[in-house]
């Protein structure tokens, strides 16, 4: 049976020249294209603000941890080949991290 896994990515650095953002754009294209089908969500980058809010009810200016930098959202049979598809993902090169997460509906609770 296929599950969705996140992908999320915290951390790595923005392409700086035009040169770069090609290159970075062609690896993502090309990491897409491996990954194929499995793809549910391309997903986005993360703006570089967030808030957060705690049980009772405080909003604070950052988040607790490392600041997520994005996401993509996969299908696979485990979590092991979700990993493995992850772990070819173009966002490793420039620094970031990635986590893998799987998901379930609320109606399987």
């Amino acid at each position: 049976m296929m599950n969705n896994y996140v992908i999320l990515y915290s951390g790595g650095r923005m392409p700086e020249s035009e040169t770069e953002q090609q290159q970075n754009l062609q690896a993502w294209e090309e990491w897409y294209g491996k990954v194929g089908k499995a793809l549910v969500d391309a997903g986005n980058p993360f703006a570089p603000r967030a808030k957060s809010i705690t049980s009772d009810g405080k909003i604070l200016d950052d988040v607790d941890g490392c600041m997520p930098s994005g996401y993509s959202i996969i299908q696979a049979d485990s979590l092991e080949a979700a990993v493995s598809l992850a772990r070819n993902c173009p966002i490793l090169k420039d620094g970031a991290k990635v986590s893998v997460y799987e998901t379930f509906s609320a109606m399987e609770m």
